[in-house]
């Protein structure tokens, strides 16, 4: 099977030029390609007026193209300048590395980028969005001429996002080219001067910015238009599901009271920093907890650790799908049923044709794009590593359900099959919490927005009546939310 068919695309001197399509539509074939990491079978690659055939990324770095991967690969433990110079520091004798000199250099280059940071700072101690810029920088001392950024703002804030845009338009103008891979269209219309859509392997089309509206990306993306992002709301709210009163998280001096009611969706919002993760962390059991107590479906039971959570039938689903989410040198049937093996144990042992026939349900259930049970997690797109995560909670058969950043780094269709798949569980009873830093998300999926903003609920909102106007009002504290407690 080919990942790629018969795919032109041309970059311009001095552009930013969109790439999309859903996951598995063969972008990231096609950026290891051209970064030199993967061989093309038939084809060529004309870079800079000649043509090149990199067998390894260093040449397509030395030539003059490097790519900003979405996991980035800033080393902690060094220092600023180490990380932009590593393998290339400037020495004054053998074997002799002259730091002034190396320091000066990369101060000269990230005060060029607009980052107040001390480029003897380590590395570790940085944002994700320095860590970017730290990237882009490393990217630029080596000259390049093409740099390929992927889902550069998925882990970044609004605020941090406006600025890296701003530095990449800042670079076009100095006549730096820029492949910019987003599933945040809002982003691609915005930023881009052109637009190429991947389908399938095959390129469907390349399109100039100005003038191009969302809907058709999507439906170049996916072969059809997208009709409904957002599955129909509930039509009842009935009686609290979950109640949780006086929770007090470490650190924290301030108790929390929530309340989830059975046939509803309800969204934490809150900026990037808010705790509204730390707030689920703590309500299953992840971090500890100082006092307070939680009741599910009318029974008070311990949060005190994650068994205590699964065994209440809370179950959640990380923000950080690669590092806590998925066992990705795993293949997809241990990768669902690794949550709920006691199920498939028989005197001591795993039945796995027991295990494989729920994985493979749920892959149907779910429509799991794999080659096989036995698939490694890490070959799957993002948004069937979700799907995967989300069959994992399932197979636990959980009361309630909190996902953290469900969306994130997954495609258009992807996106409104996990928003459906959640709203399915919703109507069957299953209590759902979804926490999103996208507030389109939270008002488009969710029932109520419970606003979060220094680890503290300050109250509801009814996305019936709310826009984001309202839920931004509330959270920097110029209009009055539904009290916490119903």
């Amino acid at each position: 099977m080919l990942a790629l068919r018969d795919v032109s695309l041309s970059i311009e001197a001095g552009e930013i030029h969109g790439l999309v399509g859903e996951n598995g539509a063969g972008k990231s074939t096609l950026i290891r390609i051209v970064s030199g990491v993967y061989r093309p079978t038939a084809g060529e690659i004309v870079f800079d007026g000649r043509t090149v055939a990199f067998g390894r990324p260093i040449e397509a770095i030395e030539s003059g193209i490097s790519t900003v991967h979405q996991e980035l690969t800033v080393a902690g433990n060094v220092t600023v300048a180490e990380n932009i110079f590593a393998g290339r520091e400037p020495h004054r004798g053998v074997g002799v590395i002259d730091w002034p000199q190396m320091f000066s250099e990369a101060d000269s280059l990230l005060a060029s980028l607009g980052l107040r940071v001390s480029a003897r700072a380590r590395a570790g101690r940085l944002s994700v969005a320095e860590q970017q810029i730290v990237e882009i920088g490393k990217a630029l001392s080596r000259r390049a001429k093409l740099l390929i950024l992927d889902e550069p703002t998925s882990s970044l804030s609004s605020n941090e996002s406006d600025r890296l845009l701003a530095l990449l338009r800042a670079l076009r103008d100095k006549g730096v080219s820029i492949i910019y891979i987003s599933h945040r269209l809002e982003e691609i219309l915005s930023l881009t001067d052109r637009v190429s859509v991947l389908r399938d392997g095959e390129m469907v089309g390349t399109l100039q910015t100005p003038g191009v509206r969302q809907d058709d990306l999507i439906a170049l993306m996916i072969g059809r238009e997208l009709a409904h992002m957002y599955p129909e709301k509930s039509g009842g709210i009935g009686e609290p599901l979950l109640r949780v009163r006086g929770l007090r998280r470490r650190g924290h001096a301030t108790d929390i009271d929530l309340d989830l009611r059975r046939g509803e969706i309800l969204g934490l919002w809150g900026l990037i920093g808010s705790g509204r993760s730390g707030l689920a962390r703590t309500l299953c059991g992840i971090d500890p907890s100082e006092g307070g107590t939680v009741t599910v479906d009318g029974e008070r039971v311990p949060m005190q650790s994650i068994s205590d959570a699964i065994r209440a039938g809370l179950i959640y689903l990380p923000e950080n799908r690669k590092d806590e989410g998925i066992f990705s040198v795993l293949d997809v049937t241990r990768n669902i049923t690794v949550s709920s093996l006691n199920r498939f144990a028989s005197r001591g042992r795993i039945v796995w044709s027991e295990a494989e026939t729920t994985a493979r349900e749920f892959v149907s259930r779910l429509d799991i794009r794999t080659t096989g049970l036995t698939q490694l997690l890490r070959n799957l797109s993002g948004g069937n590593q979700q799907k995967v995560m989300i069959a994992r909670a399932l197979a636990c058969e959980p009361k309630i359900l909190l996902v953290d950043e469900p969306t994130r780094g997954i495609d258009v269709r992807a996106k409104a099959e996990v928003h459906d798949w959640l709203r399915r569980l919703c109507n069957a009873g299953v209590g759902v919490i979804v926490i999103s830093s996208e507030l389109p998300e939270v008002l488009g999926l969710c029932d109520r927005i419970a606003v979060v903003r220094n680890g503290h609920i300050l109250g509801y909102i009814d996305t019936r009546e709310a826009t984001e106007q309202t839920v931004l009002s509330t959270y920097y504290g110029s209009a009055t939310p539904t009290p916490v407690a119903s």
